[in-house]
This record gives structure tokens, sequence and C-alpha cells, in this order.
């Protein structure tokens, strides 16, 4: 997989996830940090929330050296509201993600909110 394809930015709310998990798979925490706005929240449902790169950051260096991978799942189509999207996935073992994502003034999107799981 080259640099180009891995760091490619979302042009559709719904690309976030898909890039993260290419990403993961990678092993390329900066492009998954590159996927959120820099005051981002993640609740990974493993404790106080996640807040920011550097923290986000942390977060996936640590998933990444225990080798957890994200699963592909079923993703609903995103509900956009202006420059603001709400994405959900049900993965494989039946739980559902739900993220909040902002269009960037370059038209991009990145996300500002990540609930690995909501059910």
């Amino acid at each position: 997989m080259n640099d180009q394809m891995t760091r490619e930015p979302a042009r559709d709310p719904q690309n976030l996830e898909r890039l993260l998990i290419i990403r993961q798979w990678a092993g390329d925490v900066e492009g998954m940090v590159a996927l959120f706005e820099p005051d981002a929240i993640v609740d990974s449902g493993e404790g106080p929330f996640t807040i920011g790169h550097d923290a986000i950051r942390a977060l996936y260096v640590d998933g990444i050296a225990k080798g957890r991978k994200f699963a592909k799942g079923k993703q609903s189509p995103a509900v956009i509201n202006g420059d603001i999207a709400l994405t959900s996935t049900q993965l494989p073992d039946g739980s559902v993600t739900a993220e909040v994502a902002r269009r960037q003034s370059d038209g991009t999107w990145l996300w500002i909110i990540d609930r690995y799981s909501v059910m």
C-alpha cells in the first residue's frame, strides 16, 4: 500500500471509517490521528474519554501494540446536516459505532466525536 493511498483525505464522511481501518491495518498511527480534528473526543468504552490528538495517538499506539484490528462492518448512510455528519456502523459482533464528523474549509471531513459502541 502506498503512502498516497493511505493518506488520501476523506472527501465524504462515509470515507472516514474505511480510511481508519486501512491505516490501522497498515500500522499508520499518524494517518489515523489525521482523520480527527485536533480537539476531537474518542469514547472507546474503556475508561475516560480520549481528548485531542496526543491522547488519540496514544490510544492507537497502544491498540496496535496489543494487536487489535478494527473489523469492517455494515456502514449506514451518513446523515448530513450542513457541515455536520453522523456516521454509524454495525460491526460483525453486533455492536454499533457512532461518529460525528465536520466538513473542513477545504471540503474534506474529519471526525470530532467517535464512540466505539452505542449498544
